[in-house]
This record gives C-alpha cells, sequence and structure tokens, in this order.
C-alpha cells in the first residue's frame, strides 16, 4: 500500500481538513491547522507531501522522525501542526487497514468513556450563570470559561471583582459538584494571576488554565505557591520536548496538549506517559473539529492519566459550521451524564461526509483571531 494523494479542504468554521489517499483505496482523515494560520499550515503540508508521496502509509514513526528530524529548524506551531494532521491520517489509515479502532493498536482501552466539557461566556465573558444551568441541565458535569477580558500588568481591582464576581455566579448557579474551568487564555500577567488565583479559592475551581503565557512558564512556580487550585496549561507547547521543562519543574497539575498542535496521536501519548511519570493528569485541549476530537479521543481511550476532553459543541468560534456538521453518523459524539463514549469504529471511528465537506471548502474561509487593545492603545493579550 502506498500514499497517492493529499488533499486539504479548509472549511468553516476556521478549520482545515486534510485527506490522505491510497493506492488501495483506504483514505485517512488529519485536521492539520493552527488557528488563524490556516493557510500557513496548509503550505506545510503541501511542502511535506512530497517526501510521503509514494511511501507506506503505515511507518508512521520513521515518517514522523523523518518529517520533524529531517530538517535542521525544527518544531514550533506551524511545522508540528501538519505534521499532527498528517500524522492523524496515517493512524486513520493503518486503524482501516488492520480493522481496528486506533486505540486498540497503542495498548487497548483503559476506559469506555471520558468526561467532558463544555464553554459558557464567550470571549468575553457575560450571562455565565445563565449559560452554566443551561448546560448543566443538557446534561453536562463541567464547564469552562473564560475568565477576564483584556487585563494589563497590573491592572484595577474592580476587574478582579468582576472575575470574581462572574465566577461566584457560575458556583451559585451550578452547586458545589459542577466543574468550573477557569480559562487566563495567556490574558493575565503575572502579578494580576497572583492576585486572581488567591481571589478565586473559594469557589472551589476545576483548574486554573494558561494563568500566564508559555513564553513566562517560569512563573507558575509562584502562582502555585498562592494557591491550591489545580494549575493547567499546554495547548501552545509542541512535541514532548515542549513538555519536558514544564515538567520537571513540577508546578502544573493538568498538561493540555492539542492533538493537532502537539504533534499528533502517538506524540500525544508519550507526552502523557512522561506526565503519569510525574502524577500529572491530561486533559487534552481541542477547541476544533470532529477529527481533531476523534483523535483526541482515540488518545484518551487509552491513557490512564486522562481525565477530562474538551469539546467545541457549540463553542463561540463555530460560527458557519459546528462539530457535528461533517459526520455522516453525528451520534458518533452522543454525549450522556456528562461523558462521552470512545468511538470504536476501525481507525479514528469517525465517518466523513466528504460531499459536505467539499461544498464547504468551495466558500473556504479566512479566520483570524481579533487583535485587543487596551485604553491606552497599546495592545492586549488575546
Amino acid at each position: 500500500m502506498k500514499i497517492t494523494a493529499f488533499k486539504l479542504y479548509r472549511v468553516e468554521p476556521r478549520w482545515l481538513f486534510l485527506k490522505v489517499e491510497t493506492d488501495e483505496g483506504i483514505a485517512g482523515w488529519g485536521e492539520p491547522i493552527v488557528e488563524g494560520r490556516a493557510g500557513t499550515v496548509e503550505a506545510c503540508v503541501r511542502e511535506l507531501s512530497d517526501y510521503l508521496i509514494g511511501q507506506s502509509p503505515l511507518r508512521i514513526e520513521d515518517h514522523w522522525q523523518t518529517l520533524y528530524r529531517g530538517g535542521f529548524y525544527r518544531g514550533g506551531p506551524i511545522l508540528t501542526s501538519a505534521i499532527s494532521g498528517i500524522e492523524q491520517a496515517l493512524w486513520d489509515i493503518a486503524g482501516k487497514y488492520y480493522n481496528m479502532p486506533v486505540y486498540q493498536m497503542l495498548g487497548g482501552a483503559a476506559r469506555d468513556k471520558i468526561r467532558v466539557y463544555s464553554w459558557i461566556g464567550g470571549d468575553r465573558p457575560r450571562d455565565v450563570a445563565a449559560a452554566a444551568k443551561e448546560k448543566m441541565e443538557a446534561g453536562y458535569t463541567a464547564v469552562k470559561m473564560n475568565a477576564t477580558e483584556e487585563m494589563n500588568y497590573i491592572d484595577s481591582f474592580s476587574k478582579v471583582e468582576a472575575v470574581v464576581d462572574r465566577i461566584a455566579a457560575v458556583r451559585e448557579a451550578v452547586g458545589r459538584d459542577v466543574g468550573i474551568g477557569i480559562d487566563f487564555h495567556g490574558r493575565v500577567h503575572k502579578a494580576m494571576a497572583k492576585v486572581l488565583a488567591k481571589e478565586l479559592e473559594p469557589y472551589r475551581p476545576m483548574f486554573l488554565e494558561e494563568p500566564v503565557l508559555p513564553e513566562n512558564n517560569e512563573a507558575l512556580r509562584e502562582i502555585a505557591r498562592h494557591t491550591t487550585i489545580p494549575i493547567a496549561t499546554g495547548e501552545r507547547q509542541y512535541t514532548r520536548w515542549g513538555f519536558k521543562q514544564l515538567l520537571l519543574d513540577g508546578c502544573v497539575d493538568i498538561i493540555q496538549p492539542d492533538l493537532s498542535h502537539a504533534g499528533g496521536i502517538l506524540e500525544v501519548k508519550k507526552i502523557a506517559a512522561m506526565a503519569e511519570a510525574f502524577d500529572v493528569a491530561v486533559a487534552p485541549h481541542c477547541p476544533l473539529g470532529p477529527i481533531a476530537l476523534a483523535a483526541s479521543l482515540q488518545v484518551d481511550a487509552c491513557t490512564p492519566n486522562a481525565v477530562i476532553q474538551e469539546q467545541s459543541l457549540g463553542i463561540h468560534y463555530n460560527r458557519g459550521s459546528d462539530l457535528l456538521d461533517y459526520l455522516l453518523d453525528p451520534s458518533v459524539f452522543t454525549y450522556k451524564d456528562g461523558y462521552v463514549e470512545i468511538p470504536r469504529g476501525p481507525g479514528l471511528g469517525v465517518d466523513i461526509n466528504e460531499e459536505k465537506v467539499e461544498e464547504a471548502a468551495r466558500r473556504g474561509h479566512n479566520w483570524k483571531n481579533p487583535v485587543w487593545r487596551h485604553e491606552d492603545g497599546s495592545v492586549a493579550e488575546w
């Protein structure tokens, strides 16, 4: 069996799908994307495909090593996202070839289902209490929300109080047992992150996510001294080498590698095994499409320290299309009592509606994240 073609589809709301075809009629799907840089990643996938055309799709580890280490310059979001999507598609092909789900090829299931959380509140968090109650009534047992809008290096306590009031309202609306993930989104700098971590502690959040930018991960040690709330980060770390120092520092309780950014299925499995050795949990980042979610669930299935899975159904980014729109059988992601079952079909376990994908790709997209500014006109973190 040889790889014969790569087909790329830029589809709403902000996704890039990849189909890898073979001469035996078996095709695999992947999701190589950096949100806001779809065209750049698309070019990278095409460049990498030159090496893979004519090769066996089953030499997944060797292909990964060659694509990553075969160039003098390596790593970073564009290259590893391109490799991630290609690698997902190769696993999908392998699973269909051997007629088994990916998790079975990675050691078999360690669980039958995994807990999921749902986003509330949007980019600028608002109406969060009502939204959280609505999600709880829909069967979710955990939600996640952005903590704040723009926040400067040193900012007003009225902004701090606004964050606290929102979290307090959510906790009051859902009771003490629903998990509340609070995403700082890298919008908060070290000084204010310390303040917020301390102020939010009475509301027992499930975790604080990206309390500072990944460029400032050394600050996590000091933030951890100010709170007992679990600290989560990792969506902007790439490959096991990007997680090595994070784990050695011992300040993070939950790592959040993204299956479409960190290097793909096997690489995240390796990252999760590293984390297990440090007694750290895994909660894969996935505000993306159905292929990325399917890949994430395959890793969740065979990863003992996976604790919860992000998913994008109804997320504020999904305008024009949503998570289930490109699936032939949307019931594969049925959520029940706060959990989703692991897909058990061959490969990634999902069937893509190629006709719908091709139609959407004719429209395409050029999604970019907003650029925020502080009151004085200086650039703020989004």
